[in-house]
């Protein structure tokens, strides 16, 4: 609310009525409220407006003009009232209702004064109980508010659309849905029934030109927000009504209904309802009746969309209903396929994809049971698509052809017989895959992507053990000598999940492989590079296919032979480019099983719909991850030994691979695993003790502690006991190695957080302190992490240890990392919760307070902020900056908890140090300054503003560190936090007030530019980059986020130019023919058509640029003229020559380089004068001048100049009388000039035409 009424204070100087009054009254109440010491609360001024309402009305000064005061009270209790407590509202809702329900008939004329009234409105209904929305003052004003929601006044009609939405939306507790919903839903159906009928009542067409297609326009915006919170039993009739609206004949009307029929069914498929669905068959039916035109590009896409959602929503209500209806509406939504707008091709694609979703199991088992051309709906269908592929009339429908291939290849990955993997697709539509194969292959063909898109749904659906029998790949010598066109655009597909079987990978892809392997060591041994990089590309796109025969394989136990697990072991031995194609097929083994095996509720829906449509089973999927547990501890050798020989940036993947290879593991064979790591551990790190050369022996030692970060999470209690004693030693933790130490704190960190473990916290906080001698800068951050672990146990009775983290949490904030940062913050916030929980801090146990005096104190989020204050007494000016920036966190997080007596005491202190000569200290200070500002209350700030203004101000002049520009930005939140009187006010100083009058109208310049820039253009950009810049934590967002500190306000916007668009050539479509194939009109010819300007068709015809040079015609050869073939320099050269001979004595005396030497020799340069510029430029054009300039001179130089009549009376250095394009009333002009004239252009003798 605050910043909302503080965007009014600054009207009060306006000299526009109607924003003026507002702010006057505003600043009548608030020195009321001054006056009588009243706290500025909602309350308060909702009770003050209401008073000033009551006597407004009563002195019957109901007059609505733009200074008068009650739009001003209206407008004010529109903004107050959403902040008002619901019990307020509820106790004057008599007095509310008693003194604007009245004015609802003055108010209709007046459309601001009407918008502030619903506000208010809105803010009383949502916050009244059950019973009084019965009461009928309230039942009448809503009545009267719905009556607006048809208003022909934009503003108004969506403020009430607005306020029906919100109180539909918001009902009052425990109600599920509001009491006024099935009111909502009568008036509803009953205005549209009357819309469609054309009898619409005067009222409802407010008689200002409406008609009943606007009124019916009208309330479908209006039906789209309020349609879920209506009843589900009011749905029908408006669907009902909705479907005679297309009746009216008004485009965008249709367009409305079609589109909230689509959502209304959208809604009700996803929630399951079937909202109507025993209206279904009849809604069906006139949508079919309804059919558009085909030339209608408005209504068209909308009936489609809506025809596919209706059939949606009938197949999940009744699928042998939707089964009879199914091939009526497929062949109403394919007349549209053809059409020449890509848009309603788009929109038909999209609904027959939706229609092929209702394909039943019996709908495909019926199209099985006939021969290719039987008569069922599928055998149809499918020959339809495959004749448009090579029908001229959809050659511009190519793609949308393919994207009803891919559909109805999704719908039908049926298993006919579920024990088999023969799918339905396999039979039906592998001649029409097949097809699309072809034509992918064909030379100059221009959809190859949307043919790679089907071929890869079939590659998914049937798997290539199936699409590579019709579709073999011809990629080895043999095959391309037979003539055969190679598929090399087959491989990558491979990849994706299909339900091919991993034994077809072992016997068709890994001895293809080795031939590959073969053919690039030859190539390679001849010398034939090229040829060897073909080959190996091959052989790496064959190994990224293993993961997908991974996925969820029905034969795992008899494909993971030992010969071929010994093949993939080699391969992650000894190949480092197909290692990470290995290693992802591993890893999507072990997780595909275990997807499978588990329950399908928590399963996204890519990973329900491949377990669903795949020919594995849940204890199938049992069996494979029992076969894998028998085989991890051979491959936990496997994979270890590659793990230990990658080089580091190379272990992520190999890493991943161990974790879900070690999530199926027995308990004893990752212990035993363990063991054998945890020994190697300790022998290397004794090593590393006794080594000379540090950094040689530390990386066994790392690599040892990686694989136990890995094995972490999957061991036992004890196990992690015995890791954390070995980790918490002075070997590991003040190693010379940096590296050694930060997995250390990382292993200590994750062994507290995986909650198998018992930790003594003070124990471990005294051997950890004793530690931080030998501490490496690349450890902190790990260091923190763990000690943000530990705190949390920390005994309520021995809260006195935090004292001992406090230094180094604070200083932590200031260091160069930003993740170190980041945890030491967290570490901060993590005490200070510990310490508002409670307990006590015993002052006695602290380092020199053992005297006697010391007391014991309540821990509190208050005594934890004292604590860290005392570093702003530190003896560094790096302590005092990180206790200042640590203190600023604390307020953020604990803004709510702190109390004020604290927060005032807190910025009274650090308002000192803005008077401090150390830029870290006051740049610090500054980040706190306006973070409170931010987010410190109002009244807590204001008496401070007049010691806070005059520090700033002493920094307003200082460009090192920003300064400048934070100091700017903070005033400007301070202006429109407390007003820019009071901030003004508190500046003192002549000097100091300019720069705050600077600030302001810096500010305003730069609203009013980009108020004009929005005018052009959005602010779209300008938005992302601002998203872009400040992307932190929300604390970093305050404190150093602001776009006014980055940005010159006062600079020049700059406003995009509009971008000239390109016309699309209408030319349609043309027949391509290459010059050496002849032209068959018969087939294929739609995969031949192509649009004029299609990237293919824009090929460079290589020779044709020298058809304009002359041909010797005894050698042949291009004869180029010298003047084309000189280039820039030889002419230059050839140029300088030409005027050498007595142009550079000239050029010396005249132009603007050259001197001249006076009586004593002295030399004195020319003057850089305009004349000489002049000259300068007339002697290069005419230098750089051809003797062809004439021949090739635009046509608009070919047109002289006209010459004035009275040209030689103009004055050479003035503009004289004669003026551009006319003539001065006293021109001299010669009586005999005029008169000699005649014709169109003739001049008078008084000068007139």
């Amino acid at each position: 609310m605050e910043d909302t009424l503080a965007k009014i204070r600054p009207h009060t100087r306006s000299s526009i009525a109607h924003q003026k009054t507002p702010a006057d009254l505003l600043q009548a109440l608030e020195s009321t409220f001054k006056d009588k010491g009243t706290d500025r609360t909602p309350t308060a001024y909702f009770a003050a407006l209401i008073t000033t309402l009551d006597e407004t009305i009563r002195k019957k000064e109901t007059s609505l003009g733009d200074g008068d005061v009650l739009p001003a009270e209206l407008y004010l209790l529109g903004l107050v009232s959403p902040f008002v407590p619901r019990a307020v509202m509820q106790t004057h809702l008599d007095t509310l209702l008693s003194l604007t329900a009245p004015l609802f008939p003055s108010l209709n004329a007046h459309a601001p004064s009407l918008r502030s009234q619903m506000s208010l409105y809105n803010a009383i209904f949502c916050s009244l109980d059950r019973s009084q929305l019965d009461a009928p003052n309230v039942r009448q004003s809503f009545a009267t508010v719905l009556q607006l929601c048809v208003d022909s006044r934009p503003k108004v009609r969506k403020r009430a659309v607005d306020l029906i939405s919100d109180v539909l939306s918001n009902p009052p507790s425990p109600l599920l849905r509001h009491p006024y919903a099935q009111r909502v839903a009568e008036w509803l159906h009953t205005t549209l029934l009357q819309a469609s009928t054309g009898v619409l009542s005067k009222s409802k067409l407010d008689g200002k030109g409406s008609d009943s297609a606007e009124v019916a326009i009208h309330l479908l915006a209006f039906l789209r927000p309020v349609l879920p919170s209506l009843p589900l039993e009011a749905i029908p009739p408006i669907i009902s009504v909705l479907l005679a609206l297309p009746r009216l004949g008004n485009p965008y009307l249709s367009q409305s209904s079609y589109a909230i029929l689509a959502d209304l069914l959208s809604t009700s498929l996803n929630s399951g309802t079937q909202s109507g669905a025993e209206q279904i068959p009849a809604m069906l039916a006139a949508i079919l009746a309804s059919r558009p035109l085909k030339s209608d590009l408005t209504v068209v896409p909308s009936w489609i969309r809506v025809l596919g959602q209706t059939m949606l929503t009938y197949r999940s209500a009744d699928a042998e209903g939707c089964t009879v209806n199914f091939l009526d509406a497929w062949k109403a939504v394919w007349a549209f396929i053809e059409s020449t707008q890509t848009q309603i091709r788009k929109a038909a694609a999209e609904s027959l994809g939706s229609l092929a979703q209702c394909i039943t199991l019996p709908m495909a088992r019926a199209a099985l049971n006939e021969p290719v051309d039987g008569k069922s709906d599928l055998r149809i269908i499918i020959m339809q698509t495959s004749q448009a592929l090579d029908s001229l009339a959809y050659a511009q429908a190519i793609p949308e052809l393919f994207a009803v291939i891919s559909s109805l290849t999704t719908s039908l990955a049926f298993r006919i017989e579920p024990r088999k993997p023969t799918t339905a697709a396999e039979i039906l539509l592998l001649p029409l895959v097949e097809k699309v194969a072809d034509l992918r292959v064909q030379k100059n063909f221009q959809h190859k992507e949307a043919a790679d898109t089907v071929i890869s749904t079939a590659m998914r659906v049937v798997g290539p053990a199936v699409l590579l029998s019709v579709l073999p790949l011809n990629l080895e010598p043999h095959d391309r000598q037979a003539g055969s066109e190679p598929r090399a655009f087959l491989l990558p597909m491979i990849s994706q999940p299909h339900p091919s079987p991993l034994s077809h990978f072992l016997s068709y892809f890994v001895p293809l492989s080795e031939r590959m392997y073969n053919f690039q060591k030859k190539a390679e041994a001849e010398g034939r590079q090229s040829e060897a990089k073909v080959w190996s590309v091959l052989v790496s796109q064959v190994w990224t296919g293993f993961a997908g025969y991974c996925h969820a394989s029905p034969d795992v136990k008899s494909a993971l032979t030992p010969g071929f697990s010994q093949i993939l072991s080699q391969i992650l031995y000894n190949q480092p480019d197909l290692r990470p194609l290995v290693l992802r097929g591993l890893k999507v083994l072990v997780e595909s099983n275990l997807v499978v095996s588990e329950d399908h509720s928590g399963m996204n829906e890519l990973s329900k719909h491949s377990a669903l449509t795949g020919t594995i089973t849940r204890e199938e999927a049992a069996e494979n991850i029992a076969f894998l547990k028998s085989q991890v501890e051979s491959w936990f050798a496997v994979l270890f030994n590659v793990f230990s020989s990658v080089a580091n940036d190379a272990r992520g993947l190999v890493g991943d691979v161990i974790s879900v290879w070690a999530s199926i593991a027995e308990p004893q064979e990752v212990s035993k695993a363990y063991g054998k790591v945890a020994e190697l551990f300790k022998q290397n790190l004794q090593k590393l003790v006794r080594a000379s050369d540090v950094q040689q022996s530390a990386a066994t030692t790392t690599m040892v502690q990686d694989l136990l970060i890995l094995l972490l999470p999957f061991l036992d209690t004890s196990d992690i006991n015995s890791l954390f004693r070995v980790c918490l030693t002075e070997e590991v933790q003040t190693c010379r190695d940096s590296g050694v130490q930060k997995r250390g704190y990382k292993l200590l960190g994750k062994s507290v957080a995986s909650g198998k473990l018992h930790v003594d916290v003070l124990g471990t906080l005294r051997q950890l302190d004793s530690f931080m001698i030998g501490l490496s800068p690349a450890a902190k951050r790990d260091r923190f992490v763990l000690l943000s672990l530990l705190v949390p146990g920390i005994p309520a009775s021995s809260l006195h240890v935090i004292t001992s983290l406090i230094p180094e949490a604070v200083l932590g904030t200031k260091e160069p990392s930003e993740k170190t940062r980041s945890a030491a913050f967290d570490l901060v916030v993590a005490m200070g919760k510990r310490m508002s929980e409670g307990g006590v801090v015993k002052r006695q146990m602290l380092d020199g307070m053992d005297d006697g005096g010391a007391t014991e104190a309540q821990a509190s989020i208050n005594e934890y902020i004292t604590m860290v204050a005392a570093g702003l007494a530190g003896a560094s000016p790096h302590m005092i900056s990180a206790s200042v920036t640590a203190i600023s966190r604390l307020v953020y997080e604990f803004k709510d908890n702190i109390d004020s007596d604290v927060q005032t005491n807190i910025f009274t202190t650090l308002l000192v140090f803005l008077s401090s000569a150390n830029r870290e200290i006051v740049k610090s200070t500054l980040g706190y300054i306006k973070l409170a500002i931010h987010t410190l209350p109002v009244d807590l700030l204001r008496p401070h503003l007049t010691e806070l203004v005059p520090a700033l101000l002493a920094w307003s002049h200082d460009h090192k560190n920003h300064f400048k520009a934070k100091v700017r930005h903070i005033f400007e939140r301070m202006i429109r936090r407390f007003g820019w009187d009071d901030v003004y006010s508190a500046a003192g100083k002549e000097e100091a007030a300019k720069v705050l009058v600077n600030i302001k109208k810096r500010k305003e310049r730069a609203k009013r530019k980009k108020a004009r820039a929005q005018d052009d253009d959005d602010d779209n950009d300008e938005v992302s980059r601002c998203r872009l810049l400040f992307n932190g934590t929300a604390f970093e967002d305050v404190l150093y986020g602001s776009e006014s500190e980055y940005e010159d306000t006062d600079g020049e916007s700059q406003v995009d130019r509009p971008t000239m668009v390109k016309t699309k050539n209408q030319h349609g479509v043309r027949l391509r023919a290459d010059d050496d194939e002849p032209m068959d009109l018969l087939k294929g010819v739609a995969s031949r058509v192509a649009s004029e300007y299609a990237p293919g068709n824009r090929r460079r015809k290589p020779g044709t640029d020298a058809n304009r040079f002359n041909v010797d015609s005894d050698s042949g050869k291009i004869v180029i003229p010298a003047e084309e073939s000189d280039s820039d320099i030889e002419v230059g050269a050839r140029k300088a020559v030409e005027i050498a001979a007595g142009g550079a004595y000239k050029e010396r005396i005249t132009s603007v380089d050259g001197f001249t030497r006076d009586a004593k020799g002295r030399v004195k340069f020319n003057k850089d004068t305009r004349k000489r510029r002049r000259e300068n430029a007339d002697e290069d054009g005419d230098v750089e001048m051809a003797d062809d300039t004439v021949e090739n001179s635009s046509k608009k130089n070919k047109r002289r100049s006209e010459v004035k009549p009275g040209h030689e009376f103009k004055a050479k250095k003035a503009g004289g009388d004669v003026k551009k394009g006319k003539l001065e009333p006293y021109a001299y002009l010669p009586l005999r000039q005029a008169a000699k004239k005649k014709g169109r252009d003739n001049i008078g003798v008084s000068g007139k035409r």
